[in-house]
């Protein structure tokens, strides 16, 4: 009995650390995606950064999340 009460504060604790993470990363590319979808160029053509291919996923997804908000904006409000 007491493994099972174990083991549920575990998930309990497990779930309330993945919506912090949640969390964290909505507010983190809710303001930083246009700073990194304009900056990653600069910093690799302007500054010849090295390439970097974790920045090249997330800039990917930053312009991904862009679009996604360019057409919420602009097609689906016309609606």
């Amino acid at each position: 009995m007491r493994s099972c009460l174990i083991a549920i504060s575990d998930v309990t604790l497990a779930m309330k650390i993945f919506k912090e993470i949640y969390g964290v990363g909505i507010l983190f590319f809710y303001y930083m995606k246009y700073i990194i979808l304009i900056g990653w160029p600069l910093l690799f053509y302007g500054l010849e950064y090295k390439p970097n291919i974790i920045m090249d996923i997330l800039w990917v997804f930053c312009l991904a999340l862009m679009i996604k908000d360019l057409i919420h904006r602009f097609i689906f409000k016309r609606r």
